[in-house]
């Protein structure tokens, strides 16, 4: 194939960024169902429901720690699930196309999320949520496929930036918008209309993708674009042989060691705040912390997504480039302990938006690099493994979290093991591939 001069690139179409776009908006559905619980397990009238008391009673500190104990074992069972998913979705998606397997996927989820406005205690809860992590795996080995299919290297890190910040519009929105439906309708209705979203996401992926070669509206030139940077191999790799290889295990310790402060944050941020004798913050005053957190947190996402694509096109090696812009996003994190130390609610928020934009940069090259090394047909399977193993460490890392906080409201111990993971998980990776680049596959 001709290669497309270089004069010309700023000329090309840009349909790609509107499936980009697609995915943008398919994370934030995603991120909204998830969290909504995160945020209505601070009232006290689904607490005393959960727990089987009458509404209005007053919750002892036995109680609390019950709770939190009992909501820990809940998102460990979500992760559990969304671990075994993400196993048997990155399979199904390489093996049906990421076209209908992202759309089985969401309406798997979504039924899933409407299904906890029906739940009457601990136990129906948790089977809602591990549902729901079943459906909600299969978000990020559609995206980063699609990814692979519409994007060459040189723009997948930044287009993974880009729909990875729809994660934290999701949050942001779920912070605003749960305590206006809940203080209307009560949590039910809460979930209902939250859930009823992944309808419309659904219509709009079954009437939008295809991939490149296959869509009516992408140009030619677009294309020939696309194809050019993509380096898709047609060796047929079967998902067992992915195991041997380094690169897989480097990804999925990556994701073992850094996924599970992610989910941290996304779960029990909303209880740091409340629980915390300085903050105090509840419902109705906890949106702007997130507004600011989030925001940034999607800076961070987009920000390093472009430092490592930028860096390539300077003319950096692939390996240096993604492996210097996680080392910052490392970095970021390190400080991010004072958080639990801190009386000034400014400088606790400043501390945590910083680390999770880092998280959000990291994860954006940590996606990348599983397209940098292996063939397009296998990318949903090896971002299938390393997600399994990422929520396998969330889960572990949740299940430990309610009993470490119980009712003393101790949150230093689980931000100490956030401050060091990212530089820690960077290690092993290099250990692991010491190189990052496209190996060479057996043909099957």
């Amino acid at each position: 194939m001709a290669n497309i001069p270089a004069s010309i690139h700023n000329n090309i179409p840009r349909f790609r960024w509107r499936i980009c776009a697609l995915l943008f908006f398919a994370t934030t559905i995603n991120y909204i169902d998830r969290n909504v619980l995160s945020f209505i397990m601070l009232d006290m009238r689904f607490k005393a429901e959960m727990l089987g008391l009458e509404v209005g009673s007053i919750l002892s500190p036995a109680h609390e720690a019950e709770f939190k104990a009992n909501m820990g074992y809940i998102d460990a069972a979500f992760k559990g699930a969304y671990a075994l998913g993400f196993l048997m979705m990155g399979w199904f998606i390489d093996k049906v196309g990421t076209r209908i397997g992202y759309a089985i996927s969401i309406g798997v989820w979504v039924l899933s999320a409407i299904s906890h406005a029906f739940v009457s205690g601990f136990a129906g809860l948790r089977n809602a949520r591990m549902m729901l992590g079943i459906g909600e795996s299969g978000n990020f080995p559609s995206a980063i496929k699609t990814v692979a299919e519409w994007f060459p290297q040189k723009e997948r890190s930044l287009a993974v930036g880009i729909f990875n910040a729809g994660a934290n519009i999701g949050i942001i929105a779920t912070a605003f918008s749960v305590p206006l439906l809940f203080n209307a309708f009560g949590w039910r209705t809460t979930f209902l209309v939250t859930s009823s979203l992944g309808f419309l996401l659904l219509l709009l992926w079954l009437k939008i993708y295809r991939k490149p070669e296959e869509h009516p509206l992408l140009s030619n030139t677009e294309l020939e674009y696309i194809k050019e940077g993509r380096a898709m191999s047609s060796a047929r790799i079967p998902w067992l042989q992915l195991l041997p290889y380094r690169q897989t295990w480097a990804f999925a310790t990556a994701k073992f060691c850094t996924d599970c402060i992610w989910w941290f944050y996304v779960f029990w941020l909303p209880s740091f705040f409340a629980d915390n004798a300085y903050f105090r913050l509840d419902l109705k005053t906890i949106g702007i912390p997130f507004l600011v957190i989030y925001l940034v947190s999607d800076g961070g996402s987009i920000l390093f997504g472009w430092v490592s694509s930028n860096l390539i096109s300077r003319g950096w090696s692939v390996n240096s480039a993604r492996k210097t812009t996680m080392l910052l996003c490392a970095l970021c994190v390190t400080p991010i302990f004072f958080a639990s130390y801190t009386s000034n609610l400014v400088v606790a928020v400043a501390l945590i938006a910083l680390a999770a934009a880092a998280h959000q940069g990291w994860s954006a090259n940590l996606f990348t690099t599983v397209s940098d090394m292996f063939p397009g047909h296998a990318v949903g399977s090896v971002v299938g493994i390393g997600g399994m193993f990422g929520a396998i460490g969330g889960m572990l890392f949740s299940a430990g979290s309610g009993l470490i906080i119980g009712s003393e409201k101790n949150y230093l111990p689980l931000f100490l093991i956030a401050s060091v993971a990212y530089l820690f998980a960077l290690i092993l990776m290099h250990l692991w591939v010491p190189n990052i680049d496209r190996f060479k596959v057996k043909e099957v």
